[in-house]
């Protein structure tokens, strides 16, 4: 792994200041996990062996493609973040970053009022191996009419997730957000099996699964810049895929013009972008988030560039 950190220009998106919630001060450690299934790249990605670059963030994708044999570069705009990936990518612990701080809140007030959100409850339903009854549990279980009631006043407009977040983001969060997610986790539930699913883990209990090895990539070479920056300043056609995250979730219309401009300059014809988001789906349908592990994504769309032709989505 490249121990230094390459500095870089930052342009004008609210991930440059390290922070999702308001308040004054420096970047914070955003996220101590990532929440996006790798999956997604494996199955669209070049084979091994191809130059890649993917956000930082907490390492676990860079982790994972860095483990499959791809050639690694991992970019993140917040220096805290970086430092974070950093350390788990030599084997080092996870941190509680300021998603997980939110989302234990969540989790704490479901279990003081929900029996079926306790810790000891909560495992048993992610240890299944079934989807089958995975959703017949979700169903009579834990989706109740109190999961509901909690899940509007925390994540409807003015509820307590929007009141907190920034406004760039807040404005990305769907209005019925509570609904949307709900609908994510039954799908997901019902496709994967829990006990192999550490996405949803994650989600639902702050956790690992059982066993879950430390990350490990002494190989992937971190760059602390902003990620458009990176890519227009990687030579042209220097790489053969990217997967961009939920960049675009927050910044507003001329960064997503660079950020397209920058992906066709640095990704070669016939190469692969993926992209996520937290939006709702529109008329295209939720591409690669139907197959996605994760429960949080309502769009994951992976392109292929088409060079002097077309760009074409790749669709599961």
């Amino acid at each position: 792994m490249d121990g230094d950190l390459d500095g870089g220009r930052v342009s004008g998106t609210p991930w440059a200041r390290g922070r999702l919630l308001g308040g004054f001060g420096g970047p914070r450690l955003l996220f101590g996990r990532m929440y996006e299934d790798w999956g997604v790249e494996l199955a669209v990605f070049p084979p091994p062996g191809a130059r890649v670059l993917c956000i930082a963030s907490a390492g676990d994708t860079a982790a994972a493609l860095h483990a499959a044999g791809y050639e690694v570069t991992a970019v993140d705009v917040n220096p805290v973040q970086l430092t974070h990936a950093r350390e788990r990518l030599a084997g080092g612990g996870i941190r509680e970053g300021t998603a997980e701080a939110v989302m234990r809140l969540g989790r704490g007030a479901a279990a003081r009022l929900l029996p079926s959100w306790r810790q000891r409850e909560l495992h048993g339903f992610l240890r299944l191996d079934d989807p089958a009854e995975q959703a017949r549990r979700w169903r009579e279980e834990l989706d109740t009419e109190g999961l509901r009631r909690l899940m509007r006043v925390a994540l409807r407009p003015g509820g307590a997730l929007a009141v907190a977040l920034r406004p760039s983001f807040a404005g990305v969060v769907p209005t019925r957000f509570d609904e949307a997610l709900r609908r994510r986790l039954e799908r997901t539930v019902r496709t994967h099996p829990n006990a192999r699913n550490p996405w949803l883990w994650r989600l639902l209990a702050g956790e690992e699964p059982p066993g879950a090895p430390a990350l490990w990539a002494p190989g992937v070479r971190l760059v602390c810049d902003d990620v458009v920056h990176a890519l227009e300043q990687a030579p042209r056609g220097g790489y053969d895929a990217v997967t961009l995250s939920n960049v675009l979730d927050g910044p507003g219309a001329d960064f997503a013009r660079r950020l397209r401009s920058a992906v066709r300059h640095a990704v070669r014809p016939g190469g692969v972008a993926v992209v996520r988001s937290v939006r709702e789906p529109g008329p295209d349908g939720p591409g690669w988030a139907a197959q996605d592990r994760s429960a949080l994504w309502g769009v994951v769309r992976a392109v292929r560039l088409g060079g002097a032709a077309p760009d074409r989505r790749i669709e599961p």
